[in-house]
């Protein structure tokens, strides 16, 4: 018995923090605003302590690799299992509205505020995978190309040889150093995260009714069913039987991470912490889960798919035309790989399904509306995608 709660105690305190900031968050909302602070210095600390850790990370992971083949499958592999995951989500999702179709929805006059980007595309393009300035790499903000940046690093070190042998030991150390930190850092996650949840309650709690109730039930349904099934069926094609006891097992904590946080990006030390838990190779789940953080996300395919048809409810049109399905698949594999590079890439993945299929401004406030309220469990998606995505990997690549 002890030994049980030995294992599980961090999850029972996540568990706690979190039923006690959704128990304030419901019977107090007034009082959020006073534990808010703690939930956002939290965040704020994983966000600082997670940057350097994706650099030393995936840098440390490539220059490890003795067998530039071994590099080559894992990438392979890797693309294939999210486009896999991505499209599967998305297939899923249309049978479900097909199945279960919504009804009575209507525009909505809300009006919603566009942030006006005067910048050119080529600017855009070159901002996706670059930066102007060392300094601005270790941003958050900058993902995409703080990953291409520890990439080449990487492959530099590789390449050194002898002479690059000192460096390599010094990112391999500070991925070690980035590790610790990170473990002392969610030691106070039951607090951080437990107030920032009685924020989300206290603030998205009363949204989830009306004119959005319907969409939403459905898109919750189908995302629990899909979280549940097909991410178990996903562990036991990698590893059979103990696959799916590995994985949930070690899934909790980064769900509930996820769940609390709304951000995938919070939620990667609790996935690598998983993985290392589940017994992937490092030299795997430390390049898929950094990058399918940015790149790969089922709940974003699923709310894509969503939210496209509730665009054609509201104007009228018919969704299941097979040339508006396979454009719909399209704008998903865009918005749930290119866009989710990008900050605010939901919003130009809407922005793109507008213009693909000449939509009436009207539906943008409703299609931001569902995306924002869909959120949290589309985050329990994404996030927890990268670690049965690294299981799946691992499964095809022998290390």
């Amino acid at each position: 018995m002890n030994q049980v709660l030995k294992n599980y105690s961090g999850i029972l305190f996540l568990l706690l923090g979190i039923s006690i900031g959704s128990i304030i968050g419901i019977i107090s909302p007034a009082f959020v605003h006073y534990i808010k602070p703690l939930g956002d210095i939290f965040l704020n600390l994983l966000f600082v302590s997670v940057v350097p850790l994706v650099f030393f990370a995936v840098s440390n992971s490539i220059a490890s690799l003795e067998q530039q083949s071994k590099f080559g499958k894992i990438m392979l592999t890797m693309a294939f299992t999210f486009l896999f995951f991505i499209i599967t989500a998305a297939v899923f999702t249309i049978c479900v509205v097909y199945f279960f179709p919504v009804s009575g929805v209507s525009g909505s006059s809300e009006i919603m505020e566009e942030a006006a980007n005067s910048d050119s595309w080529g600017d855009r393009i070159v901002g996706f995978f670059t930066v102007g300035e060392f300094t601005q790499l270790f941003s958050r903000q900058n993902m995409l190309a703080l990953l291409i940046f520890s990439f080449l690093t990487g492959f530099s070190a590789r390449k050194a040889g002898e002479k690059g042998k000192a460096f390599r030991s010094f990112i391999a150390s500070g991925y070690e150093v980035m590790k610790e930190l990170l473990l002392m850092i969610m030691k106070i996650a039951p607090i951080g995260l437990g107030a920032y949840f009685a924020f989300q309650v206290a603030t998205l709690g009363p949204q989830l009714f009306g004119f959005y109730a319907k969409p939403l039930g459905l898109y919750y349904i189908a995302g629990i069913v899909y979280f549940f099934v097909f991410f178990s069926l996903y562990a036991f094609l990698a590893k059979g039987k103990s696959g799916v006891s590995d994985f949930w097992k070690n899934a909790i904590y980064p769900s509930l991470t996820a769940l609390s946080t709304c951000s995938s990006f919070a939620t990667m030390p609790a996935n690598l912490q998983a993985a290392s838990q589940m017994k992937i190779p490092s030299q795997i789940y430390n390049i898929v889960i950094p990058i399918g953080t940015t790149l790969h996300k089922n709940g974003s395919s699923m709310s894509s798919i969503i939210k496209i048809y509730v665009a054609f409810l509201i104007i009228g049109r018919d969704f299941f035309d097979p040339v508006n399905l396979l454009l719909a698949l399209g704008i998903t594999v865009f918005v749930s790989i290119v866009a989710g590079g990008i900050p605010n890439g939901g919003y130009i993945g809407e922005m793109l399904m507008i213009s693909v299929y000449q939509l009436p401004q009207e539906a943008i406030p409703a299609v931001m509306i569902i995306g924002t309220l869909v959120d949290p469990l589309a985050t329990v998606l994404n996030a927890v995608g990268q670690l049965i995505a690294s299981l799946f990997v691992s499964r095809f690549v022998k290390i």
